[in-house]
C-alpha cells in the first residue's frame, strides 16, 4: 500500500474545514500578538531610558497578554470540537463500511483488529487532523516571525544563534521514522485485541477447560509485543527532547555572551538585547510544539494508513450488477443450476448442483457434516457468489439483483442463531424497527414463545443477556426464527434449526416450523431427520454432489445414503 501522505487527511478534515480555519485565524492572531510583545517591551525600556512616559505600553503589553490567552483557549476549544466531530463522523463511516463489506473479508480477518480501527485508530486521528495541522501552522508563522525580527535587530546576534538551531532541525528526520513505528503500535493493539476478544467470547469454554492461564499467557504475549512497539516508538519521540534542550541552552548562552559583550562595547542597546532575548525565549516554545505537532501527525497518518485500508475495500453493493428484471411468469422460489463453488484455497464445496424450490413447499437439506448444505443457504443469500453456474431466487440471477432487494425477499437464521445483547424487542425490531407490539406479540406466539414475556414483569423488554445467554438453546433458536418472521419474507431459509436441542425443546421448534411453513417457503439444513421426514421434498448432500432427491420413503428405498442416515437415527419408511 503506498504511504499516506498530509494529502490523504483532506477527506477527513473536509467536513470540518470552517471550524478548523477559524483555529488557524486565532492561531495566526495570537502568533502576531505574541511576536508584538517583545517589540512593546523594547518600547518600553527605551521609554524608561529616556523618561518618557511608559503606562500606556503597559497597558498595551498587559492588553496583549491577556488577548493571547483569550484567544489561545477559543481555539483550543474549536480543535478539540473539531477533532470529536471528525472522530465521530469516521467511526460512523468505518463502522457503516465495515457492515457492508463482503462475508468473505470476515473469514479472513480477525473481530479484534476490526475493532481496534474502529476505536483505537480513529481515536489516534484527533490529534493528527486537529492542533497536529494547525499547530505545525501556528508554530511556523511565530518561528519565522521571530527569526525574522531576530534578524532585523542583530544580523549578528541572530547569526550565532542560528548556528545553535541548526542541528535542531535534524530532528524532523527522525520524525519520517514515526509514522512507520506508529502504525506497528496500532496494528499490534489490533492483534492484543483480537486476543482478548477470542477469549472473552469463549469465557466459559475456557473456565471449563481450566485454561484461564494458558489464555492470560496468550493475551499477555500480545500485550507485550505492544508494549515493545511502544517503546520503540517512545525512543523516537525522545529523541526530540535532548535535542531542544541543547538547542535552547546554547542559543541563550551565545545571546548572554555575545549579546553583553556586544551591549559593553556599545554596538548594542540593552532594550534591544532584551528584546532579542525575548524572541529567543518565544521561538523555543513554538520549535518545540512544530516538532510535536509534526510526530502528532506522522502518528496520525499511520492510523490513517489502517482506516484507509477498510475504506478501500469494496463494499457488497459496489460488486453488484445493474438490477435486471427477467422473472418467468411463474417461477420457482429457488433454482440451482449446475453450482459448483469453493471457499477461497480450498476444494470446491458444491459441484454441479441442481436442484428447484416451488413456492409453498418445504425442501429440506440432508447430508453428513461438510457435505455443502449451509453453503447452499450461504450462496442463495449471496454471502458469496457462484464460480460456475446460477442461483435464482424468483426466476432471477441472484448476481443480476441487487443485495437488499434479494435478502428482502429472504429470512436467514443461522445455525448458531446469533442473539444480539439487549431485549427481546430489541432482537424483534433488527429487521422491522417500525413493527408495534400487538404483531410481535402474535410471532412471539406462532414459535411458541410468548411465556419469556410473560414470566417477567419487563414483558418485552426482558434482558436477554450478551449472545443470549439467558435463554434457553431452544429459546435462542425460535426467537431467532421470531426475528425473520418479523420482516414477513417470503422464503425462510433454517440451517440447522434443532442443532443442540433437548427432545422437550426439538418438538416446539418442531411445531414452530409447521405453523410458519403454512404461510412460508422453506429450505431447512438438518442433521436430524425426523425434524424435515415430512418435507415435501429432500435434496441429499455427499460431498459437494447431489446423491439424491425425493420424499422421505422414495429415498428411504431407493438412496443408500439416506438410509444409512434414517437408520442410525432409528427412522423408518
Amino acid at each position: 500500500m503506498n504511504r499516506s501522505t498530509v494529502a490523504t487527511l483532506a477527506p477527513f478534515v473536509r467536513a470540518q474545514t470552517g471550524t478548523l480555519v477559524t483555529a488557524l485565524a486565532l492561531s495566526l492572531a495570537g502568533a502576531a500578538g505574541t511576536l508584538a510583545q517583545p517589540m512593546v517591551a523594547r518600547s518600553v525600556l527605551t521609554a524608561i531610558q529616556t523618561a518618557r512616559p511608559v503606562w500606556h505600553l503597559v497597558i498595551l503589553l498587559v492588553g496583549l497578554i491577556a488577548i493571547g490567552a483569550v484567544l489561545g483557549g477559543a481555539r483550543s476549544y474549536l480543535l478539540h470540537r473539531a477533532g470529536a466531530r471528525m472522530v465521530l463522523a469516521t467511526r460512523r463511516s468505518l463502522v457503516d463500511h465495515i457492515l457492508r463489506l463482503p462475508v468473505a473479508e470476515f473469514d479472513r480477518r480477525r473481530t479484534g483488529d476490526l475493532l481496534s480501527r474502529a476505536g483505537t485508530d480513529t481515536a489516534t486521528l484527533h490529534g493528527a487532523l486537529t492542533s497536529g495541522l494547525v499547530d505545525i501552522v501556528g508554530g511556523a508563522v511565530i518561528t519565522i516571525g521571530a527569526a525574522i525580527m531576530m534578524a532585523w535587530l542583530d544580523p549578528v546576534m541572530f547569526g550565532f544563534t542560528a548556528v545553535a538551531f541548526a542541528g535542531l532541525f535534524a530532528g524532523f528526520f527522525t520524525t519520517r521514522r514515526v509514522r512507520d513505528a506508529s502504525r506497528e503500535v496500532q496494528e499490534r493493539l489490533g492483534e492484543m485485541t483480537s486476543a482478548i476478544d477470542r477469549a472473552i467470547s469463549a469465557v466459559r469454554t475456557i473456565k471449563a477447560s481450566r485454561a484461564e492461564a494458558r489464555e492470560a499467557a496468550v493475551v499477555g504475549d500480545h500485550a507485550e509485543r505492544a508494549y515493545d512497539a511502544g517503546l520503540r516508538l517512545a525512543r523516537l519521540n525522545a529523541q526530540m527532547g535532548p535535542m531542544i534542550n541543547a538547542a535552547v541552552q546554547l542559543g541563550l548562552l551565545l545571546v548572554i555572551g555575545v549579546g553583553g559583550f556586544r551591549v559593553a562595547s556599545g554596538t548594542m542597546r540593552v532594550g534591544d538585547l532584551v528584546a532579542f532575548a525575548l524572541f529567543l525565549y518565544l521561538l523555543m516554545a513554538p520549535v518545540a510544539q512544530t516538532l510535536r505537532a509534526y510526530v502528532e501527525l506522522q502518528s496520525g497518518l499511520g492510523a490513517v494508513q489502517r482506516v484507509e485500508e477498510i475504506l478501500a475495500l469494496p463494499t457488497e453493493a459496489s460488486t453488484d450488477r445493474p438490477a435486471v428484471s427477467r422473472a418467468a411468469p411463474v417461477a420457482p422460489a429457488i433454482q440451482f443450476d449446475g453450482v459448483t463453488f469453493a471457499y477461497p484455497g480450498g476444494a470446491p464445496a458444491l459441484r454441479d448442483v441442481s436442484f428447484t424450490v416451488a413456492y409453498g413447499t418445504q425442501t429440506a437439506l440432508v447430508g453428513p457434516s461438510g457435505a455443502g448444505k449451509s453453503t447452499a443457504l450461504a450462496l442463495i443469500e449471496r454471502f458469496y457468489d457462484v464460480a460456475s453456474g446460477r442461483v435464482l431466487v424468483a426466476g432471477r440471477d441472484v448476481r443480476d439483483q441487487p443485495r437488499d432487494e434479494l435478502r428482502a425477499h429472504l429470512g436467514y437464521v443461522e445455525q448458531d442463531a446469533p442473539v444480539l445483547a439487549g431485549t427481546i424487542r430489541d432482537n424483534l425490531l433488527l429487521a422491522a424497527p417500525e413493527v408495534d407490539d400487538d404483531r410481535l406479540m402474535a410471532v412471539l406466539g406462532t414459535v411458541r414463545l410468548t411465556h419469556l414475556v410473560e414470566r417477567s414483569p419487563l414483558g418485552l423488554d426482558t434482558h436477554v443477556g450478551e449472545g443470549g445467554i439467558l435463554l434457553s438453546g431452544g429459546e435462542r433458536q425460535r426467537l431467532a426464527i421470531a426475528r425473520t418472521l418479523i420482516a414477513a419474507p417470503p422464503v425462510l431459509l433454517l440451517d440447522e434449526p434443532t442443532s443442540n436441542l433437548d427432545a422437550v425443546n426439538e418438538r416446539a421448534l418442531r411445531d414452530a416450523i409447521a405453523a410458519v411453513s403454512r404461510r412460508h417457503t422453506l429450505v431447512i439444513v438438518a442433521h436430524r431427520l425426523s425434524t424435515v421426514m415430512h418435507a415435501d421434498q429432500i435434496v441429499v448432500l455427499d460431498q459437494g454432489q447431489i446423491s439424491g432427491i425425493g420424499s422421505h420413503g422414495e429415498l428411504f428405498t431407493a438412496n443408500p445414503l439416506y438410509r444409512e442416515l434414517a437408520t442410525q437415527q432409528l427412522l423408518t419408511a
